[in-house]
């Protein structure tokens, strides 16, 4: 049985979390703390675009959940002073979703697509002309009376968004103008988002408290931010509200989250692949058979943060246990 994660980066469905998380995200570059790389060049096209009254390239966002792609759209839509459209890729099932869609944007709108290699193909066929000639092309009728109708679109901007590139079809990645990848964030990133959440939540915070919920948030923005309200939490029930080290230590010692921010799902995949095949290469499947995990549960959310840290390595037959898991989870390399 897979094990429940409060280290998982992939967004909960629970709608108050969902409320307080978006009020925690940043609205615009200055308030979006991270990612210097990317935002100077949003910024350079931004400005470019906005120069000659145009919209933005269609842009394409991908990495690890949980970095701040969501946000980082809305971000966009907040410096070009434009509406945006959010969508996700399984929720366009059919081109006649997509064209519903597309013929309510205004001109400069954008519309984000999130996890947008989930796409159909019909529906990547009817995107193609749109986000290339902003044209829409539909069918009307059906049988020998059918007819192909050319339909104009607004000039507006596509953001995409991918926990996995290589699932889009080429076509697809070929028409995006601007593609980025969003980077895990440093410990020290991490301490200012942290301490940036806690003052839109009213907790006070220490710094030590702070530095030791960066070290376990798993240089991932949205894993800090949980860690913060369960380690609030916490605080509110067992102390006066203030989150100090040994309060922050305490509620994670509860949550057995340790120091590297490993949890028990992690600890449990270490140990089934060492246990089971020592230091030999284990194939993906077989490590969601072992720990009841699906195939791409593991590749999107256990192993980015795994191959990050040098816990697991990847080799042509498998992945691979390091020595420093090996350490970590207290057994001996043979």
């Amino acid at each position: 049985m897979a094990i429940e994660r409060i280290v998982d980066s992939s967004t909960h469905d629970n709608p108050e979390e969902k409320k307080i998380e978006i009020s925690l995200r940043p609205q615009n570059f200055d308030e979006y703390i991270g990612q210097d790389r990317l935002k100077n060049n949003l910024k350079l096209a931004i400005n470019a675009a906005k120069k000659r009254g145009e919209p933005i390239d269609h842009v394409l966002l991908y990495g690890p959940p949980g970095l701040g792609k969501t946000t980082m759209a809305t971000v966009i839509a907040n410096e070009m002073g434009t509406n945006i459209r959010v969508t996700a890729g399984s929720a366009i099932e059919r081109a006649g979703d997509l064209a519903s869609i597309l013929t309510n944007l205004a001109d400069g709108d954008i519309l984000f697509i999130d996890e947008i290699h989930r796409l159909g193909r019909a529906v990547e066929e009817v995107l193609y002309s749109a986000m290339e000639d902003f044209k829409l092309d539909i069918m009307i009728g059906k049988g020998p009376a059918a007819r192909s109708v050319r339909l104009d679109l607004p000039k507006f901007t596509v953001i995409g968004a991918t926990t996995r590139t290589g699932a889009l079809t080429a076509p697809l990645r070929d028409r995006f103008g601007i593609i980025h990848r969003l980077e895990f964030y440093t410990p020290n990133e991490i301490e200012r988002i942290i301490k940036r959440a806690s003052n839109i939540l009213n907790s006070k915070i220490d710094a030590g408290a702070a530095e030791i919920l960066s070290t376990r948030a798993r240089l991932t923005p949205r894993i800090a931010n949980r860690l913060l309200k369960r380690v609030r939490d916490y605080a509110d029930v067992n102390g006066d509200g203030i989150i100090d080290e040994a309060t922050t230590r305490a509620a994670l010692d509860l949550l057995e989250i340790d120091e590297l921010g490993l949890d028990p799902g992690d600890r449990n995949l270490l140990n089934r692949i060492i246990d089971n095949y020592g230091n030999n290469p284990v194939g993906l499947n077989t490590i969601s058979a072992l720990t009841g995990d699906e195939a791409t549960t593991i590749e999107d959310f256990y192993e980015p943060y795994l191959l990050q840290i040098g816990f697991i390595e990847r080799t042509p037959r498998g992945r691979r246990v390091t020595a420093k898991a090996y350490k970590h989870v207290g057994k001996v390399l043979n």
